[in-house]
């Protein structure tokens, strides 16, 4: 419990020293990385792509593709990064497995309940 007590001393004392000087400090700004892992099925279970994409502050600097089977470069750093993970054995059968690990068993699992809510395609055209 004391060192929970001192951890907190201590935060408490860097925010009041750091609280001036970043007052009239301009921020630095804001990154982000994000990473978005899409399934994408045809025809049921029948076909189904994986894609992962890896981006930072908007721009996707590589992707995965279970089609391709590969990682590939969408930036000069991107291609580095695809180089570098695609020469590791271990890691691509893993990420080559995720369609059936992810894909094909959250469809199983979503399966009863996306199926209740298919709902008959229809338009209207107005005049």
């Amino acid at each position: 419990m004391e060192h929970l007590a001192a951890a907190a001393a201590l935060l408490v004392a860097l925010v009041v020293v750091g609280a001036s000087s970043a007052v009239d400090a301009e921020l630095s700004g804001v990154f982000q990385e994000m990473v978005k892992s899409e399934c994408h099925f045809i025809n049921g279970t029948d076909r189904v792509k994986f894609v992962k994409r890896f981006i930072y502050n908007r721009e996707q600097y590589v992707h995965f593709d279970s089609d391709v089977g590969l990682f590939v470069g969408d930036t000069p750093y991107g291609e580095k990064v695809a180089r570098y993970w695609n020469s590791d054995p271990e890691w691509m059968e893993y990420r080559r497995d995720a369609v059936d690990r992810h894909c094909r068993h959250n469809y199983e699992l979503s399966r009863p309940f996306l199926m209740k809510r298919r709902v008959p395609p229809s338009i209207s055209i107005s005049l």
